[in-house]
């Protein structure tokens, strides 16, 4: 059954992320330029925590209790959530002005991948990116809506989609976390009401994929066979991530922007109580 999490109406709510160790879920809405954080015991009404930037932010990764990676407009930064200083970290096509940041995750040896699109969704604008230990590089140029970013828990496989072509690929990774041949395609669901999104790794390595436009998570095994769908209260559900005090609850950002006439639920953050059980979102070693 879908709860609201949070009643905050959110135009592009993405990016969620549980801090494992402050215990509380953080997301941002794309479009309003701002990252939420709110306690799991906390009531839906009740106000999440906001901070607001001067331009697009989309993901984030945990550094320590304090302290963020972000992915914003041009750039990657370190952000204190109690003084609000921003601190470069790496350029991110910081020359290209169509383009903006869009889902990103850490993997587990403390890396960051994070992949780039149009503003106004031109194809091919954008690319995937990884940061790890100081060093910036491209991995997958000529990409439209990088999603799906997530890794399997023993570290040796990535999962990335571009949505628009909504091929589910496999990366085979390095002892270093860096690709280490060519993506392979484990599903297809370029057919039927399908629109993969963001996407998250259980501990027992299934897939659970946001379907914008769609209203459903569908959870897949690690060959890409499908295991079970999940129906989500808002129309245009975006990524999902497990966090409460046991990793089974699964918290569900959706957007709002594009309906005329939103419902209760849409663009709003969810919570879904599951059986499965989650992977501790990994530390960004800087």
């Amino acid at each position: 059954m879908t709860q609201i999490f949070d009643q905050t109406f959110c135009s592009l709510g993405e990016g969620p992320l549980w801090h494992p160790t402050r215990k509380s879920l953080f997301w941002f809405d794309i479009n309003a330029y701002t990252l939420f954080e709110k306690s799991p015991d906390a009531a839906p009404s009740q106000q999440p925590k906001r901070w607001q930037f001067d331009t697009f932010v989309t993901a984030a990764g945990w550094v320590d209790e304090t302290t963020l990676l972000i992915a914003k407009k041009g750039a990657l930064i370190t952000f204190d959530l109690d003084t609000q200083r921003q601190t470069h970290v790496a350029d991110l096509e910081p020359d290209l002005a169509q383009t903006r940041p869009n889902d990103g995750r850490a993997d587990p040896l403390g890396g960051f991948w994070i992949g780039t699109m149009g503003i106004n969704l031109e194809p091919n604008a954008g690319a995937i990116y990884r940061y790890y230990r100081g060093e910036l590089r491209k991995l997958y140029p000529d990409w439209t809506i990088p999603n799906a970013t997530c890794f399997s828990p023993s570290g040796r496989w990535a999962y990335i989609t571009d949505t628009p072509r909504a091929l589910i690929l496999r990366v085979p990774l390095d002892d270093n976390g860096w690709p280490d041949g060519a993506p392979m395609v484990i599903a297809d669901m370029s057919q039927g009401d399908f629109r993969p999104d963001g996407a998250v790794v259980d501990c027992d390595g299934r897939l659970w994929i946001a379907h914008y436009g769609h209203g459903k998570v569908t959870v897949l095994n690690p060959d890409g066979t499908s295991h079970h769908v999940i129906a989500v209260a808002a129309d245009q559900p975006t990524c999902p991530a497990f966090g409460g005090a046991d990793l089974r609850s699964l918290f569900v950002t959706s957007a709002g922007q594009s309906k005329a006439h939103p419902d209760v639920a849409d663009g709003r953050v969810l919570r879904i109580e599951t059986q499965a059980q989650g992977q501790a979102e990994h530390r960004v070693i800087l």
